[in-house]
């Protein structure tokens, strides 16, 4: 008997990636470019995984939208910079990630999907520098949905691949990648070493503490992986 097809969609930025620190910097660069009070980092970190324009009403919602549009573009100028400075080395992989990601990829009837904050142009650029391009039949990104924790991306990817939600699992950082994991009726996977404390993936079905704990848990909620 043929196995269903399974499908495991990754976060990226706090998951599959440390790219805090590209954040962090990026952000105080926009806000010092217009000469205000660069927010706390850890409410810079909170904002992870939004849209970059849902993410500056969080962190600047009380001036108007020109201010808000002009702090975006601040960021992804300064984001670039750093980018095209250090390369790989502006979003390291967490350790496990490769590993994780080629055992996942050998296996024929698991398939790997990506479900981000980032535009297409910056995941482009990472997946390339880390030599990952390949390894995701299906990648969403933030040009083409509403911000997190909308479902939107999530089913796109399970449209595009065929796999029913039963068989899809999420894996992320945040509460907005666990909260869109329920909305989409998939399973909710959690991760510590990202940018929000493990105490709020309320929604998460597990919480990881390293990616060795990965396929484990996929052979407890699908059986024996192949």
């Amino acid at each position: 008997m043929t196995s269903p097809l399974r499908l495991v969609i990754f976060d990226v930025d706090g998951t599959l990636v440390d790219s805090q620190v590209s954040i962090v910097s990026a952000m105080t660069a926009a806000f010092d470019g217009l000469e205000m009070p660069v927010p706390a980092r850890g409410n810079i970190l909170s904002i992870v995984g939004l849209s970059l324009d849902e993410g500056m009403v969080e962190l600047a919602g009380e001036h108007p939208k020109p201010v808000r549009d002009q702090l975006v573009t601040g960021y992804k100028a300064a984001f670039q910079t750093n980018r095209h400075a250090l390369g790989a080395g502006s979003a390291p992989l967490y350790p496990g990630t490769l590993d994780t990601l080629a055992r996942l990829h050998a296996i024929p009837d698991v398939l790997l999907g990506i479900a981000t904050g980032k535009s297409r142009r910056g995941l482009d650029a990472l997946l390339e520098a880390h030599g990952l391009s390949q390894m995701f039949v299906t990648q969403q990104v933030a040009d083409h949905h509403p911000s997190k924790p909308h479902p939107s991306m999530v089913l796109t990817a399970m449209a595009e691949t065929g796999v029913e939600p039963r068989n899809t699992v999420l894996v992320g950082d945040t509460r907005f990648d666990m909260d869109m994991a329920r909305a989409a009726g998939v399973t909710p996977i959690g991760v510590d070493w990202g940018y929000h404390p493990a105490d709020t993936l309320h929604n998460a079905h597990r919480v990881l503490s390293n990616f060795d704990q990965l396929h484990p848990e996929l052979e407890q909620i699908w059986g024996r992986l192949t």
